[in-house]
Formats: structure tokens, sequence, C-alpha cells
């Protein structure tokens, strides 16, 4: 982990994660945790090494022990014999003693690391929480608290913030309130369990409609981040894109973000109660639409996917990673996402993932978990400033606009850091350099709920007109994130 002040400048050490530009990078090859793994991964090589020459400096031992009833045959070439086998046994203990040593030293530099490290983010979550600490935190140097770390701090303390991400009043969340995935589970489906919550309660998505057409397609990651936005302009819309020629061709689906308008309530599986799915049960429903709608496009058992989810679309595209029937039909190699709350969320292995976040943006922080710093997951902070008078636009804040994690994506293609590089690299072999493919945009329903005479619509929830278009409002009316 780099320092903005390094050693011998004067300045007090404050660990910091790797920057390129506006990007502030975690994870991957150049992360700390693989760094750790490099550490661990070769003092097991080490051991191998001193397990070996145990082995030969005993069979030397032993050979030299072989020599004693021949030594009267000849007294002075045969004493000179057992001498030199002596010595060379004796080297071997040396060269074995010393490795063990520096076995020693790699582990327990590894400890010094690790302690290191989390004396370093319980720092950081005093600053950020204590507000005691806060006059301290700026003397000192350390970063500013930013949006998302604010909720994602607080998430796990106040469940109300999840009740806001669903479109509810704060009165509705259920008290308490556990830290981790599972504590946002627990609370997510104490939410759907409340009277008049019925509407957030997970029910089956099914295909309702498909357009094939042919076209060129930009599969860099800003351009299928662009894709999910245009997707997220029709209610309901999912895209799965066939790229690559026959024999080596793969797949990828695109899932657009939250949205509340243009279908008769309850039935837009991309609506208030797909954050609900996404973050209390999975995915499951709209997991297994996504693996109808891959085979109605061609798919075959084990071809390759790669998953593109803006907003809510990067929850359902991660949840992919754990689904097992999915995993039992494809082979989930890629996840892109870009304000997405998937810190706790872990696919299985083999999924490499790159999430792209603004420290401005307050949605990727909504599950109360950071993203884990591992090698095949990168998480990218975007710092680019913000105008302040788009603070006063509509909708769910600035940080969380698509154009600003376009440009974002556009940066981490051009950048020459290495976790950068493998995990676009890791993309581009599935989804190729682009061209012509083959675009099937599948429309997604959720069933409706049974119609009850008399059942009011619920906090926070739009009501429809007549003719199926939304209208009143919610915490969370505008453009779709």
């Amino acid at each position: 982990m780099a320092e903005v002040s390094p050693a011998g400048s004067g300045g007090v050490p404050i660990p910091a994660a790797p920057v390129d530009g506006m990007l502030q990078i975690r994870g991957g090859v150049g992360g700390l945790s693989f760094s750790f793994e490099e550490l661990l991964a070769g003092a097991s090589a080490l051991d191998g090494i001193v397990r070996e020459l145990a082995e030969a400096e005993a069979e030397v031992e032993g050979v030299r022990r072989a020599l004693f009833p021949y030594q009267h045959d000849s007294y002075p070439s045969g004493s000179h014999a057992i001498i030199a086998v002596g010595e060379a046994a004796r080297d071997l203990g040396r060269v074995r003693t010393e490795l063990e040593r520096l076995c020693r030293d790699v582990r327990a530099s590894h400890r010094e690391y690790e302690s290191a490290d989390a004396r370093n983010t319980l720092l950081l979550r005093i600053g950020r929480t204590g507000p005691g600490y806060v006059p301290l935190w700026g003397l000192v140097g350390l970063p500013p608290i930013t949006v998302r770390d604010t909720v994602e701090d607080g998430i796990s303390l106040v469940p109300s913030t999840l009740a806001l991400l669903l479109g509810l009043p704060a009165c509705l969340a259920p008290a308490g309130g556990n830290a981790g995935a599972a504590g946002v589970r627990s609370t997510i489906r104490g939410l759907t369990a409340g009277p008049g919550q019925e509407f957030l309660r997970p029910r089956p998505v099914r295909i309702a409609g498909r357009d094939t057409r042919t076209e060129e397609v930009d599969v860099s990651p800003a351009g299928l981040l662009l894709r999910a936005e245009a997707v997220g302009r029709n209610s309901g819309d999912i895209e799965v894109l066939m790229v690559g020629e026959p024999g080596g061709r793969a797949w990828v689906v695109v899932i657009p973000g939250t949205q509340l308008d243009g279908l008769p309530q309850g039935t837009n599986p991309f609506d208030a109660a797909g954050i609900a799915e996404g973050l209390g049960y999975d995915s499951a429903e709209t997991a297994a639409a996504i693996r109808q709608a891959l085979a109605e496009a061609g798919a075959e058992a084990g071809d390759q996917v790669a998953a593109v989810g803006y907003s809510q679309g990067g929850i359902h595209a991660m949840n992919l990673g754990r689904d097992k029937a999915f995993l039992a039909d494809y082979e989930l190699k890629f996840v892109l996402t870009a304000g997405s709350p998937v810190g706790g969320i872990e696919p299985g292995p083999g999924t490499g993932s790159l999430h792209l976040e603004h420290e401005q943006d307050w949605v990727p922080g909504a599950d109360g978990m950071p993203n884990p710093d591992l090698l095949d997951r990168v998480t990218v902070t975007l710092t680019t400033p913000i105008p302040e008078h788009e603070w006063l636009e509509p909708g769910m804040g600035p940080g969380h606009a698509m154009d600003r994690y376009a440009d974002g994506a556009r940066e981490v293609a051009a950048s020459q850091d290495p976790s950068l590089q493998a995990s676009t690299a890791a993309l581009a072999a599935v989804v190729g350099a682009g061209g012509t493919a083959t675009v099937t945009r599948f429309s997604l329903r959720r069933d409706a709920m049974p119609s009850q005479r008399g059942t009011p619509v619920a906090p926070g929830f739009r009501a429809t007109s007549p003719n199926g278009r939304a209208r009143g409002g919610s915490s969370l009316q505008g453009t779709p994130h």
C-alpha cells in the first residue's frame, strides 16, 4: 500500500490506495491482499526447499556413516573422504538453517503487515465514525470523509438507510441492525416482512418478449456501461450479446439500474422490489429469468458469460456468480459493475470482477460493506470533482451519474496500473475486441401481486394511473439508477 507521506519526507506516514490520476485502485495484482498472499506463498516455497535440504542432509550423513567400515582399508584416503562428506553435510545444514531463518522473517513480515493494515483500518473507521476524532483526522492530513464513506459506515447501524434505498419511509425500518452481509440481508427481509410491504417480496420473473438484431458493438468497459444505460430507458429490458466467432463465442448480459416508471405497479423486475430481491434474496427470480434468456438467445451449456450491471443491475450481475443453477449451465468469467452495492456478494471461484464507484456516490455504500481486496476483484473509486450546481439536480445525486462512470471507465481502460491492466485484459479475454454482434433485447416482467380489494398502495411506492403510467412519487423518483 502506498503512503501519502513517504519515509524521510518529515510528514506523517499515511496509508493510501494506489492512485492513477482520478482513480483510486484497490485489489488485483497490485492490491495489498495479493501482496500478503505472495509473502505467504514465498514462505511456503522456502518451507519446501528447507524440507528438501533436510532430506539431502540426512542422506549425506548416511553416506558418511557408511564410509566408516572402509576407513582402515586406506586410512589417509578413507579419512579424507569421511571428512569431505561430513563438511558437505555441515554446509547443507548451514544453508538449511539460513533458509529457516529467512522463512521465519518472511512470516513475521506478513504478520506485521497484516497488523499494521488492521490498525490503519481501525484508524480509518474511528476517524469516520467517532466525532471526537474528526479534528485530529484533519490535522494528520487524512483524506476527507466522502458521501460513500458516510453511507457505508452508517448503513449497518441505521437500517433506515436501506429503507431509503427501497423508497420507504424511515419509520418502517426494523429496529437495530447488524454489520455485514448477513445483517443487510436480515434487515431487508425484516423490511419485506412488515405489514403493507408485500410488494417488496420476490415473485417469479418471466420473459414477456424479445427482439433480435445484428449491430456493431463497443465492448470496452465504457461501451458496455453505456449499453446498460441505454437498456435502462426501456422498463424491464435486458440485453444478451453474442460476441466472437463460431467455435469461440461468448455472451454478455447487460442489466440496467433501478426503474420506477413506465410499467404497471410491481411488474417491473428492476423497481424498488428488485433491490430488495438482490440484497435480501440473492436475485433468485431475476437470475432464473436471465438464465432462460441466455438459453433462448442460443447459449449452450459451458459457454462463457460476462455480466454488466449499473446500480441495481450490478447487484443482479454479481449474484449470478453465486447462483448454483446459473453456474451449472454457464461459466461466468467476469462481472463489471458501476455504482452498485456489492461488497457483501462473493462470487464463486474463477469469476473476475471490476467495480467502479464514485467517492460522492452513496449508492455503492448502501450495503454497508466495502468490496474485498482480492486478486481477481478490483475496485476503482473515482475522485473526479463535481460542480456545485449539479448537486441541485433531481435524482440519486451527481456522483451516481452514468456519464461520470463512463468517463471513469475510459480512464480505467487507458490506465497503466497493473491491477487495472490485468482486470481489463480478463474482460477482453471473454468479450473480444468488439465488432459485429448478435443483440437480443428481452422484456422481463414480474408476476403481478394478487388483486385485493381495498388494499392501499404501500408507503413510498409509486401508484399507477389507469393507463399504466406511474403517478405520485417516492424518495427515489428520477432517472433510472
